[in-house]
């Protein structure tokens, strides 16, 4: 494994909700409909793109390539199992110099979930520290609470501590990262 990188210093980033959000220097997020937007593809120099939905259909590019993790919004759905293989892939496309789009319908859950795991696996960040990061370049994730159990549980896998806890709350079971959120609506 190589050393770990911080992504983008603040001052490189853009943050968006309705084109690719760039996450690290590889790395990005987008809705369904970004990912098959060809101009927005070859613009930000994409070779890889990760459809982590059941329902959106990619245009397929001739020059870029498709993963396709086939896993429903829902907290019952598995997404562990690919966390590490997704996180290896993108990866393996940036030591190829290539860079990478994840995406799922609207690039708020499932996509979001398996950035986290990614910055976690290789970048050395806590579950905290990378959902705070990839907040701060895509303001509208917001993975659901069977993700955040499974990535708690992967923090806890490699690290051997947690940053993330679920609680209880009038709203239900929800991860303390929402908690602020959660009281200014009540």
């Amino acid at each position: 494994m190589t050393e770990p990188r911080r992504p983008l210093p603040p001052h490189l980033q853009r943050p968006t909700v309705h084109g690719l959000s760039q996450i690290t220097s590889s790395l990005f997020i987008s809705n369904g409909a970004a990912a098959n937007n060809r101009l927005l593809l070859s613009s930000n120099h994409i070779t890889t793109v990760i459809n982590v939905s059941v329902e959106v259909v990619n245009t397929s590019f001739e020059d870029i390539q498709y993963v396709r993790v086939p896993v429903a919004d829902t907290p019952s759905a598995s997404l562990y199992d690919y966390f590490d293989s997704i996180a290896d892939h993108i990866h393996s496309v940036e030591m190829k110099q290539g860079r990478t789009l994840l995406h799922c319908v609207a690039g708020v859950s499932r996509s979001a979930a398996l950035c986290l795991a990614y910055l976690m696996k290789y970048h050395g960040m806590s579950l905290r520290e990378a959902y705070t990061w990839t907040k701060s370049c895509r303001p509208i994730i917001r993975p659901n609470n069977g993700f955040w159990e499974q990535l708690i549980h992967y923090e806890f896998k490699l690290f051997s501590k947690n940053t993330v806890h679920m609680i209880n709350s009038p709203m239900g079971m929800m991860p303390d990262v929402y908690e602020r959120e959660a009281r200014l609506m009540m």
